[in-house]
């Protein structure tokens, strides 16, 4: 199925249509990312560290604080879909506002928000001894390593179509099978 930038082609209804898979956290992945942030800011010497684990320990939280924080935006945007009536089509829009609210990044936004936490805490851990590259720098770094674990996703999604060149993408039977098979691959490398 033809790329685009990090946009993918996806089945609609009727028609192909060009679909932006967003960018998640999966629990599964936390582990690779503290030790991807550890091994590029740490051992580059961008950062230096009093205490290796401590320092690993405040990054692996702020991911799974993020992870807490989006479940529970999560929840009640659920709760006010019942409570107000609204069709389950309105869920992200929903979540959207109420992460807008508490100024939390969802989607894209999720690994500024990410980054700006992780900065934060670099700037306050009694861990970081020293930090001797500019923020952009980190930044920059940060966002690096975010994305490239972050873009499960689209890694999945073409998993997912190699294991069903086998089916016309246009009907029926491809969305019931995509579903299925993308239940068994997200299973598979541990992130449902």
């Amino acid at each position: 199925m033809p790329q685009v930038g990090s946009a993918s082609w996806t089945l609609g209804k009727a028609a192909l249509i060009l679909r932006r898979l967003p960018m998640r956290l999966y629990p599964a992945k936390i582990t690779t990312i503290v030790e991807a942030v550890n091994k590029t800011l740490v051992d580059s010497g961008d950062l230096e560290v009093s205490d290796r684990d401590e320092f690993k320990r405040d990054v692996e939280s702020i991911l799974k604080e993020y992870l807490r924080k989006d479940r529970e935006i999560t929840n009640r945007a659920k709760d006010e879909l019942e409570r107000r009536g609204l069709p389950y089509s309105d869920l992200f829009k929903l979540k959207r506002t109420l992460a807008e609210e508490q100024d939390f990044g969802i989607g894209d936004e999720s690994v500024n928000w990410i980054c700006s936490q992780l900065l934060e805490l670099f700037m306050r851990s009694s861990f970081v001894s020293e930090i001797f590259a500019e923020d952009t720098v980190i930044r920059k770094k940060l966002k690096e390593i975010l994305r490239r674990h972050m873009q499960a996703d689209d890694d999945i999604d073409r998993e997912v179509r190699r294991h069903l060149k086998h089916l016309s993408e246009n009907t029926s039977t491809f969305e019931i099978e995509y579903q299925k098979q993308l239940g068994l691959i997200k299973r598979k490398h541990g992130l449902e």
